[in-house]
């Protein structure tokens, strides 16, 4: 359930294009790939789970960041951004491909999809409770079964030969890597999942905190070799297809010369059905984390209420159109990504440093200024200090300013204890 859940169209898309950018250079850049892809979802699932939800793991920094974080996270990977563009994208995909010339860019196509997709998406959503059974049975072995007669597909009838790695491939192919998989933001949809497994096993009749944390977290691991195998397959399609195609835009545009040299016409229903489904599940996963989340917080509007409302709203957003959606996501998720990161490794590491408040606090306001900073960047509205940073060209600008933060917040904790720990006896003596 968990895997179907992560596994959308940009899980599809983003590890042909490093197999086909990377060529022999792809075991580098794909372990890379896997320590943002892979490790932080499931780094975040885990703390998640440790610390009994989102809420009160943003509550180390302070009780209003909590509470606005956390409200950030789920409208812009729900209803706001994250469903909208799962939407819009398997319609580019699934059914974009067959449709007659007229038709191409008409908002009707569009509209009637999305009506069909969210009406399923809407009950599947409607009962949690029976998601392992509808994903960990049927869906996501569907998926799993589509990608398997591609991979199985290229070796009967071999694509090509990996080539030499291009750019930044070539240069630094790890930091590339883990750059490629820090653009799938399954970290922040990681933080969204933890509300949906608790969930699904206290229905199975685990209620105790310990073992409901352990369950998840076992459920990270597997879902996360499970995506290991799947990535290191797609790579290496995109490998051998560059010798072939040569560089394309985009994974999308790579998987589609794939299938169409192995299967023929086949191969686009094949693909399209892949993206349709791998777009489903991860929207009915945000839909349930969304509305159990929202009726968590508001209880007296009803889990059924907040399903029905986020989903109308998600396919008013999808008819926007995905270059719109794009455009305004890509700016939002860039400036919120960046403080969940920090989030996630501050919680992986919090024993180290004492659980100190100060080190939430201060690594979180300066990680949020750089990457508020940044996203106005990507907006239009230059910030010039900005590109003279550390790591500000590989899209990582707020990394040295975030350990610069923890640092100081260390450093504050540390002499503040041995400030009290000095005038106590002076005031016991006092007293």
């Amino acid at each position: 359930m968990l895997f179907s859940m992560f596994f959308g169209a940009g899980n599809l898309i983003f590890p042909p294009v490093l197999g086909q950018m990377s060529g022999t250079n792809i075991l580098l850049s794909l372990s890379g790939f896997l320590a943002s892809a892979v490790g932080l979802p499931i780094l975040a699932v885990a703390v998640v789970a440790k610390a009994d939800g989102l809420q009160n793991l943003a509550s180390r920094v302070n009780k209003p960041f909590a509470l606005i974080f956390t409200l950030l996270i789920y409208l812009s990977i729900g209803p706001f951004l994250g469903i909208p563009r799962a939407a819009s994208l398997s319609f580019e995909t699934s059914i974009a491909p067959f449709l007659p010339t007229s038709l191409i860019g008409g908002s009707l196509p569009l509209f009637l999809y999305t009506v069909c997709f969210f009406g399923l998406a809407f009950w599947l959503s409607m009962n949690p409770n029976k998601l392992v059974d509808r994903f960990g049975k049927i869906l996501t072995p569907a998926i799993l079964i589509l990608i398997l007669i591609i991979f199985i597909g290229s070796l009967m009838n071999p694509i090509g030969s990996f080539s030499a790695p291009i750019g930044d491939y070539a240069n630094f192919p790890v930091l590339k890597g883990f750059l490629d998989g820090y653009m799938t933001m399954d970290a922040i949809a990681a933080l969204n999942f933890g509300i949906v497994i608790a969930l699904v096993l206290k229905k199975q009749g685990i209620t105790d905190k310990k073992a409901l944390s352990s369950y998840t977290i076992k459920a990270g691991l597997i879902a996360g070799l499970v995506l290991t195998v799947i990535y290191l397959m797609l790579s290496c399609l995109g490998a051998a297809a560059q010798t072939k195609f040569g560089n394309t835009t985009n994974g999308a545009q790579t998987l589609t010369n794939i299938v169409s040299f192995l299967f023929n016409t086949n191969g686009l229903i094949i693909l399209g059905l892949t993206f349709g489904l791998a777009c489903l599940t991860t929207c009915v996963g945000l839909i349930t984390s969304c509305s159990e989340y929202f009726s968590r917080i508001l209880p007296k509007v009803s889990y059924k209420v907040w399903v029905t409302t986020i989903t109308l709203s998600s396919m008013l957003f999808a008819n926007v159109g995905l270059t719109n959606i794009l455009k305004i996501s890509v700016p939002v998720l860039s400036a919120i990504y960046p403080m969940a990161i920090v989030l996630i490794v501050l919680a992986f590491t919090h024993n180290l440093f004492k659980g100190y408040n100060a080190v939430y606090s201060f690594s979180m306001l300066i990680t949020a200024i750089f990457s508020i900073s940044d996203s106005l960047n990507q907006v239009g509205l230059k910030i010039p200090f900005l590109s003279s940073m550390p790591l500000a060209k590989q899209g990582l600008v707020w990394v040295i300013p975030a350990l610069v933060g923890a640092l100081l917040g260390l450093l504050y904790s540390i002499i503040k204890e041995v400030s009290f720990s000095k005038e106590t006896p002076l005031n016991e003596y006092n007293k």
